[in-house]
């Protein structure tokens, strides 16, 4: 999963990505300060795994992961050069949903390249950035479709959809919110690629005093939530400061750390959530003496798919999949035991694997 973080300048993404990644870009009191994408990848936190470890006394626990990508503030006119211009855009066009930092704190000593906070307007910018490249995007395509629509049906289809979104578009309404059912259409809606087609979850930066109630009484906040909401996007509250504290501290200091503010988890924890929940993933399980790892894929995923994240081999061969939830077999002590007792199941071709499922793939090719 690859994650873009943007946002204005001063928003305090470029805080957010250090804190989440610690690959230390670089976070200073100026638009621009990043001048080339940063990229990080991250552990997705998952006790799960940790717990099945200690079982198997296992060499190796490796997580599931996530690369973000923070792309250098956006500013009006980004989409026709202005600012660091659009060869930012182009980043956020390989990421699979984008993390769009809203500033929904007033501080003096933090220029705001608007002269004021104001959460919505900050959104409205940066979509009718992307919304004015994607319309750039549109008008080459269906120039060049236009040319063979008349005597090709699936150009015809694809020309009609393409004329939709340029309407939807024009509206100043995102690519996402135009609504697609048809086998094709939806063929061509991902060749398209469209920057306001991608999946947002919205990360509310507030001070430290408005994390205790997740942002309930700030009214920037409430504002954030309700746009989201009417778009079908995430919304998760979080201080990019507090979160640059706990990336220093070790696990014990971090628990204490959040339980002093009130907190039952970090904002890196909310924000995996808030990405698993948008793109519709979750994660099974493999354990062994050698490794325990975690496997990222898609709500709805059959066990041979399943398997093909391991490798493409235990796709092609697959015969059975030994299944157990992860927590039955913690309660059972081993595999061994959790046997006996016939927890173990085999499941077949059309088994759809659940969140948690511990697996041993059985194969031949």
């Amino acid at each position: 999963m690859k994650l873009g973080i943007v946002g204005l300048p001063n928003v305090g993404k470029s805080t957010l990505f250090n804190s989440i990644t610690k690959a230390g870009a670089q976070a200073a009191n100026f638009p621009f300060c990043t001048i080339d994408p940063n990229v990080g990848v991250v552990a997705v936190p998952d006790e799960r795994i940790e717990k099945l470890g200690k079982l198997y006394n296992t060499k190796k626990v490796t997580p599931a992961t996530i690369e973000f990508v923070d792309i250098a503030g956006l500013v009006k006119g980004a989409s026709k050069g202005e600012g660091l211009g659009n060869q930012f855009l182009a980043n956020i066009r390989e990421v699979d949903a984008i993390v769009h930092v809203v500033r929904c704190f007033d501080d003096d000593n933090v220029i705001h390249v608007d002269g004021s906070v104001d959460s919505i307007r900050d959104i409205e910018t940066i979509n009718l950035e992307l919304i004015f490249a994607d319309l750039e995007v549109l008008e080459k395509r269906i120039a060049k479709v236009a040319k063979t629509a008349r005597m090709d049906k699936t150009a015809a289809k694809e020309l009609d959809l393409l004329e939709r979104f340029k309407a939807h578009l024009e509206a100043n309404n995102a690519a996402r919110s135009l609504v697609t059912e048809d086998e094709d259409e939806l063929k061509f809606r991902k060749e398209f690629n469209l920057l306001t087609d991608k999946p947002v979850i919205y990360a509310a930066n507030v001070e430290d005093g408005d994390l205790s109630d997740d942002g309930a009484s700030n009214e920037q906040v409430k504002k954030v939530r309700d746009f989201a909401a009417k778009e079908g996007s995430e919304v998760f509250v979080i201080s990019a400061r507090t979160e640059e504290e706990i990336s220093e501290l070790d696990e014990e200091e971090k628990k204490e750390f959040l339980d002093a503010l009130g907190l039952k988890e970090s904002g890196l924890e909310k924000l995996v959530r808030a990405s698993y929940d948008l793109l519709g993933l979750m994660s099974f399980l493999t354990a062994g003496e050698d490794e325990c790892r975690a496997w990222t894929i898609k709500k709805g995923t059959k066990a041979p798919q399943a398997a093909g994240k391991i490798h493409t081999d235990f796709e092609r061969g697959f015969i059975k999949a030994e299944v157990i939830n992860y927590q039955d077999l913690l309660d059972n002590g081993s595999i061994a035991a959790a046997k006996e007792k016939g927890i173990v199941r085999i499941e077949g071709k059309e088994y759809v694997v659940q969140d948690g499922d511990v697996i041993l793939f059985r194969f031949n090719v």
